[in-house]
């Protein structure tokens, strides 16, 4: 490891001045490049996400984008992000139980449903247990937007495996098909144990 510090001073400034005089940058590399540190990692400088991480979260955005584009859909990630969340429900949904699912606060998701519903994509219907609520549901031309995005996404990852031998493109289609039956089971028995609200 070898360290490195830029420090640039304002006219009469010292080392340690804050805002109006000195501006100090610590950055420490490896020869071989930044620490492969997750976040918060022990190899950090930054005590939260090296460098590393950053160019991996940066190429799944512009992955999510392109899939969108690719699928003809004019909406920006969050609003899109809300589509699929009705969508893979596979029912309407209450704004409070969109914004659970995806961990985000019910106004933000207020803002998405709005913009969906002024491009058409989603709709309100009445909950027939509670008059007083609404509840979401894709239209269809939302649930075409999101069906597009999918057979895009698989198209990408069908191609990407396409060279892999017969057995184990199969290996991975059984292995993801037990994953993802496990995660349902085990999510069941976490909503079964948490204690009523």
């Amino acid at each position: 490891m070898t360290e490195r510090q830029d420090i640039r001073r304002a006219p009469g400034g010292s080392p340690g001045a804050t805002a109006g005089g000195a501006r100090i940058r610590a950055r420490t590399r490896s020869r071989a490049g930044p620490a492969r540190c997750g976040p918060r990692g022990p190899g950090c400088p930054t005590g939260g996400w090296c460098e590393c991480a950053a160019p991996r979260r940066a190429r799944r955005g512009r992955l999510v984008e392109h899939a969108i584009e690719t699928a003809g859909i004019t909406l920006d990630r969050p609003a899109f992000s809300v589509l699929m969340s009705l969508h893979l429900a596979g029912e309407p949904l209450r704004i409070s139980r969109i914004a659970e699912t995806m961990q985000i606060v019910q106004p933000h998701v207020t803002r998405q449903v709005q913009q969906l519903e002024r491009r058409g994509l989603v709709r309100r219907i009445g909950d027939p247990n509670d008059r007083r609520v609404s509840l979401i549901e894709p239209t269809a031309k939302g649930a075409a937007a999101a069906e597009g995005y999918a057979r895009t996404l698989l198209g990408w990852f069908t191609g990407a495996v396409a060279h892999w031998p017969d057995q184990d493109r199969k290996d991975l289609g059984r292995l993801l098909s037990r994953l993802a039956d496990d995660v349902t089971a085990h999510l069941s028995t976490l909503d079964d144990a948490a204690p009523p609200a």
